[in-house]
């Protein structure tokens, strides 16, 4: 079996972290890591709980102090995550939205082959949860303008569930991306429209945080400069 890493950043899960990563480990999958990024953002005990899961060799913690916000410990997880010898590299929240027991479709689906596997809420079988209205219609609405401005096809643009074989984000530069937040997943997927990509469906719990204007904008700034940066991003 591959050797699989999970990245997900975390901060303040101190009440879910345990759970979390037992799940995970729990999983019938061989060869799986989790990387945990720790937010220099975090103050509980998120980081020292993660600690505890290392003895098992499965649990890596990451405790990144340069952090600039999630997407930053993202992108630093995917670079730790090669450094040491990752095949494939999944992409996952800490936070409790995403399940870790769709994990196995991902590593199904790239065991087939494909070179990205994206998680949508938006295909047959997927869904979302305790996700206030407007969210959804972001999310959806984001999807329907993001496939119509950069030509993609895909149900869910917007979902931070993925999965990706190792060369795809080792043919990128990391430090080119445009966006510090929620436009990241759509700069993600344009920049992997011409790898063999497919889409699985995942159950998203939301929350019920509120989105700020300013957000918005910065999504729809970045999302018209796409085609400009792909340059940089894939050399």
């Amino acid at each position: 079996m591959k050797k699989t890493i999970i990245v997900m950043p975390v901060a303040n899960e101190g009440d879910t972290m345990a759970s979390l990563l037992d799940r995970i480990l729990a999983l019938p999958c061989d060869n799986l890591l989790v990387y945990p990024v720790v937010d220099d953002y975090s103050t509980d005990n998120t980081a020292d709980i993660i600690r505890s899961y290392e003895s098992t060799g499965r649990v890596k913690c990451i405790y990144y102090k340069e952090s600039r916000g999630v997407i930053s410990c993202y992108l630093e997880g995917f670079r730790r995550a090669m450094a040491d010898g990752a095949e494939r590299i999944i992409e996952m929240d800490g936070g409790g939205s995403h399940k870790p027991e769709e994990i196995p479709q991902f590593i199904e689906k790239l065991d087939e082959g494909y070179d990205c596997v994206w998680g949508s809420r938006f295909t047959t079988g997927g869904g979302t949860d305790h996700q206030p209205m407007y969210r959804r219609f972001l999310s959806s609405g984001g999807t329907i303008l993001s496939n119509a401005v950069l030509g993609t096809k895909l149900k869910d643009m917007t979902s931070g569930f993925e999965a990706f074989q190792v060369d795809v984000l080792k043919n990128m530069d990391l430090d080119a991306f445009l966006s510090t937040g929620h436009m990241y997943q759509t700069e993600m997927r344009y920049y992997c429209r011409n790898y063999t990509t497919v889409e699985v469906p995942i159950h998203y719990t939301g929350s019920t945080s509120s989105l700020k204007m300013k957000s918005v904008t910065e999504a729809l700034k970045i999302l018209f400069m796409l085609k400009e940066n792909e340059k940089k991003v894939m050399g």
